[in-house]
């Protein structure tokens, strides 16, 4: 048994699905392309419904995969909110560029995509959700959330100052993509727009407009939603995300919210909510009734945020139609990392675990990328920036660690594209408590070590697709296991990655946390 990443690179299995024999060649090809880069938080893939999983409809995200193309296999390198995004402005791991966990302040003086983009004649705009602790640099114009922001009449942050808001987040995050879109872009310059949802983190607030979605539905429950970790190690047990556990009476939408909601937009809401919750207290719900009833109000809110964001993704994707900017414009969705809707009975993300290693990411670029085609490649956030660049005709710093997904976009397949990819996790001690470790992801394989506990897993994704075995010491799987250290080490070397950011030494977990 041989692993995918050491046969000859010549017999690598093509990766495309090409549902159109063709493109057209634009007639806006010698112009460089317009950007879009939308980016939710904590989207999950399985809930959006051009990934098959029969969750929820989510229509005009659809679009973009009908118009171009679907990635199957998008990794991040690090499952968490602020590290994802600077990776992506930075294309490089956590350890080069600074910023490994939530709370980190970016450095804004490093070489970031969006400089190399003004510098090369873009205009460049970063809007939403920011979450780096630091002003953005190398944008002509951007106005950010402070922090996470909430949902409902949200302050932003401009060069100028604090300017309020008032309206669902996700409505007034769109309505100012839409006016620098009509009002503030130069039409003599191509711009890079970083469009940044807040919506759907949590607590999972729904807008106006959606609060009554889901009413009368079901929601599939997983599998392993009752899962009791059994097979796998110390870090899937001690983690604090378990819907039945650590999800709060706030996150259920039982006790009133911490928005400032207007006297409107309170009686809205909390009437959407009032009889399900009297209901909730008289029946007394215990036990595996009680998680599914959790569940269900949960997955209810999570996709009602979602839906929020998918019905002004079409706005905006409307502009770019009556406006004639589409022809022109690539445009991209994403999420900062994956998330758990209840698999393994958890929320959140941060694990190496496929829910929330996997991000959704969909392209369309009229002209260049088939519609309708699905990539079946492993690319990873990391791949972002220099894909910005290479769209955009500007060189790529040698020091960037990814790849331009360009020549995939364009129905190529080239024969030495990556068989793995390496990850790691930094945040513990902290929220939800999951252990610092890394690891590699093959085409089938995963081995993850949680270096501070001494704990090693193995997974075989071809048989078992949930994770539910650990097979690191099964005898059978030696001669993977051997292999897959080596692959990883060549990946730690590849990437620069020498224990330590920016050269300084990773704190260590305080030694209570390594006790048995």
């Amino acid at each position: 048994m041989r692993l995918g990443f050491l046969v000859p690179l010549g017999l690598a299995v093509v990766g495309f699905v090409v549902q159109a024999a063709s493109v057209a060649t634009s007639a806006e090809q010698g112009q460089r392309p317009n950007i879009l880069f939308i980016m939710a938080d904590d989207h999950a893939y399985q809930a959006l419904s051009c990934y098959g999983y029969g969750l929820n409809q989510t229509p005009n995200l659809d679009r973009l995969a009908k118009e171009g193309m679907r990635f199957q296999n998008c990794f991040v390198t690090n499952s968490i909110c602020g590290p994802s995004r600077a990776v992506i402005l930075t294309g490089k791991y956590s350890h080069l560029n600074g910023f490994a966990r939530n709370g980190d302040v970016f450095d804004g003086t490093q070489q970031t995509v969006s400089k190399l983009l003004q510098q090369g004649g873009y205009q460049t705009a970063v809007i939403g959700k920011w979450h780096l602790t630091s002003d953005p640099t190398g944008f002509d114009f951007w106005e950010i959330l402070f922090g996470q922001g909430p949902y409902y009449n949200p302050p932003m942050k401009t060069p100028q100052g604090r300017v309020q808001h008032e309206g669902y987040t996700t409505d007034v995050i769109t309505d100012l993509v839409l006016d620098f879109l009509k009002n503030k872009r130069d039409p003599n310059r191509p711009f890079f727009v970083m469009y940044h949802h807040k919506a759907p983190h949590r607590n999972w607030c729904p807008g106006p407009e959606e609060l009554d979605l889901f009413k009368d539905v079901t929601i599939p429950e997983p599998p392993t939603l009752f899962d009791d970790y059994a097979t796998r190690g110390r870090a899937a047990r001690e983690q604090e995300m378990t819907i039945a556990k650590h999800m709060t009476p706030h996150d259920l939408k039982l006790v009133p919210q911490n928005e400032k909601f207007t006297q409107e937009q309170a009686e809205r809401f909390y009437q959407a909510y009032a009889a399900e919750n009297e209901a909730f207290q008289k029946a007394n719900l215990q036990g595996e009734d009680l998680v599914r009833w959790k569940y269900q109000r949960y997955m209810k809110d999570y996709l009602r945020c979602i839906a929020g964001v998918d019905r002004n993704v079409g706005r905006v994707l409307d502009y770019l139609d009556e406006s004639g900017l589409a022809k022109n414009t690539i445009v991209i969705y994403t999420s900062d990392q994956g998330f758990y809707l209840g698999e393994h009975g958890w929320f959140d993300k941060r694990f190496m675990y496929e829910e929330s290693l996997r991000t959704p990411l969909l392209v369309r670029w009229p002209g260049h990328t088939p519609p309708g085609s699905v990539c079946k490649k492993m690319v990873m956030n990391l791949d972002f920036p220099e894909t910005f660049l290479d769209v955009a005709g500007l060189p790529i710093p040698e020091d960037m660690q990814g790849r331009s997904l360009k020549p995939l976009l364009e129905g190529q397949d080239p024969p030495d594209w990556r068989k793995s990819i390496y990850y790691r996790y930094y945040e513990y001690p902290a929220v939800h408590m999951v252990h610092k470790h890394y690891g590699v992801r093959t085409e089938r394989y995963k081995l993850i070590y949680f270096h501070e506990i001494d704990e090693w897993e193995l997974y075989d994704l071809e048989k078992d697709p949930h994770e539910l075995r650990n097979e690191y010491n099964n005898p059978a799987y030696a001669e993977i296991v051997k292999e897959l250290k080596a692959e990883l080490a060549r990946l730690k070397a590849f990437y620069k990655d020498d224990d330590t950011i920016r050269g300084k030494p990773i704190q260590p977990a305080p030694a209570a946390a390594k006790k048995p």
